[in-house]
């Protein structure tokens, strides 16, 4: 199967998964399922993803592969870590709080096994938070902050992120405006910035 045609079935595949991840939660559904709403055929799902499992998996690493994509591509240009900082804000917000990302949480707070939960937190945080420690490292590096930097990511996280990711899960909040996810991460880069300010005047 040429790429691009591949590309599009897995596009389609995926599409059906949220669909009935919605509809019936992870428990009700089934690769059977999810074959048959995409019209694809049962043996392709098992031969690409290997199982639900497997296919949940893939769903939330390509979830946050944009977000991982910026992260390295930045990393690599050695920009300086408040401008990797101020334009990471808005991409991991949306991320977080995206439709999708939201289902996926959903799903896992839904599964008893937590099977799902577990393998979001692999391919997800475990895999971005490292890249977030990253820029504060470069930071750090930079003499910008001073600190550890896996410390100073949790609190920017924390900042960042807060409670919004749960009551969105538990529906208590409506969709994130593009304004105010943008306000929510400049609040957060200069509360950090605050902080290193005062532990400046602090010394002097």
């Amino acid at each position: 199967m040429q790429k691009d045609k591949k590309t599009q079935r897995q596009n389609e595949i995926e599409t059906a998964a949220y669909e009935l991840l919605d509809e019936f939660g992870y428990d009700g559904i089934s690769m059977l399922k999810i074959a048959k709403r995409s019209k694809a055929s049962n043996e392709t799902l098992y031969r690409w993803y290997g199982d639900k499992l497997g296919l949940f998996k893939s769903l939330v690493e390509n979830n946050a592969h944009n977000v991982k994509e910026f992260l390295n591509d930045e990393l690599d240009k050695n920009r300086t870590g408040l401008i990797i900082l101020q334009d990471l804000g808005p991409k991991l917000l949306t991320l977080l709080l995206s439709p999708r990302a939201i289902a996926l949480n959903r799903a896992a707070a839904g599964d008893p096994s937590g099977v799902l939960g577990k393998s979001l937190a692999a391919s997800g945080r475990e895999t971005v938070m490292p890249l977030v420690v990253g820029v504060f490292e470069a930071i750090c590096s930079q003499q910008i902050m001073a600190g550890s930097p896996a410390k100073l990511a949790e609190i920017y996280i924390r900042l960042l992120v807060g409670d919004l990711q749960v009551r969105r899960v538990t529906g208590a909040i409506d969709e994130i405006s593009e304004a105010e996810i943008s306000q929510r991460s400049n609040e957060a880069k200069d509360i950090m910035m605050l902080n290193l300010l005062a532990k400046t005047d602090g010394k002097s």
